[in-house]
């Protein structure tokens, strides 16, 4: 009976997970960390089967404990940021399974940690030709720099993959700009492309940071789902592919790419066709009234996060086949102005 422990249920990727995996594999027990007992009813009332765990994570102690007795972490709930949680979540593996018996980590980062090029030098805008690869090029994508966003966390992971790799499999899972309605019981909705489409409701035009030349990869949360239950089947038959976990096992996740600009741009159009605004214009905004309207993840619409997700496909044969974030704008722009009433 394989037991899956989840955090970030009631979030975005995870809720999609979640409802991709327990769909396919119903047979598997479930278990979720939830940090309210209201969120914890609304995961419920979705899958009643299902073990809530409240807590967060900064609660060390019980991330380990949960993690000792899974078979599978996967780990959405701000995984990219929280340093302590990955921490807790390697020991627990580690203490609690064997090499007869190896627990699997599917750990999810984020694409920001390309982003370094431009922050370093403080421009927004520009376009980059530099692209990476997690394969053929996946020792630069396992040796970027210290300071890049979500690095420290990465490294946890990666470490883990290497030193506990008899009793701890990793693969660390990427993804950039992701779009598309999620299934989950409580966030159906992504950030950089719903926030430009909000945006562009508000102002009545599509927002452009500098030049808007700036290019980020993207992947519909269905595409995303699938990849997590191709790990996770991968997980349950015991594969063994030095390729498919450990130190190595970085994962991108992209069906393509888009320059922000003209993301705003026919962002705006598809709105004016809608009859969601009068004319279908895109303006430069400036950073400060970018992030006041938008917060932080107006800051990536003007930054470069450009790779090849190789991986995937190679060794699970994961293909994405959801339509593409241009195709998705109508529904984007319709959920968000279901969200404004």
């Amino acid at each position: 009976m394989t037991k899956i422990f989840l955090t970030g249920a009631t979030g975005y990727i995870g809720g999609d997970a979640l409802y991709a995996i327990s769909a396919k594999h119903p047979e598997y027990v479930f278990s979720a960390l939830v940090r309210s007992p209201e969120k914890a009813q609304q995961v419920q009332a979705q899958y009643p089967s299902l073990r809530v765990v409240v807590g967060d994570l900064d609660d060390s102690a019980l991330l380990e404990k949960e993690s000792a007795e899974a078979d599978i972490v996967l780990h959405t709930a701000d995984a990219s940021d929280h340093e302590g949680a990955a921490k807790a979540i390697a020991k627990g593996l580690a203490k609690g399974h064997s090499a007869e018996k190896p627990g699997y980590w599917l750990h999810t980062g984020g694409t920001g940690i390309l982003t370094f090029h431009d922050t370093d030098r403080g421009v927004f805008g520009e376009h980059s030709d530099k692209v990476y690869d997690d394969w053929d090029h996946v020792d630069e994508l396992l040796n970027l720099p210290e300071h890049a966003f979500h690095r420290n966390v990465d490294r946890v992971v990666l470490e883990a993959g290497k030193t506990d790799a008899a009793v701890l499999k990793t693969a660390l899972v990427c993804p950039p700009t992701i779009y598309g309605r999620g299934r989950g019981p409580v966030s159906q909705r992504g950030r950089q492309a719903y926030e430009l489409a909000k945006v562009t409701l508000q102002l009545k035009k599509g927002p452009i940071i500098g030049q808007g030349k700036a290019i980020w990869n993207n992947i519909h949360v269905h595409d995303l789902s699938d990849l997590y239950v191709l790990l996770v089947e991968a997980a349950v038959a015991g594969r063994e592919d030095k390729e498919l976990w450990g130190e190595r096992a970085y994962y991108l996740t992209e069906n393509g790419e888009h320059v922000w600009g003209e993301l705003a741009k026919a962002t705006a159009t598809t709105a004016k066709e809608l009859g969601l605004i009068p004319e279908a214009t895109a303006e430069e905004i400036n950073l400060e009234d970018a992030k006041k309207y938008a917060g932080y993840e107006s800051l990536s619409w003007g930054m470069n996060s450009r790779g090849r997700a190789r991986r995937g496909t190679k060794v699970l044969g994961w293909i994405p086949k959801k339509p593409s974030l241009e195709a998705t704008l109508p529904e984007i722009l319709e959920d968000e102005v279901a969200r404004q009433k």
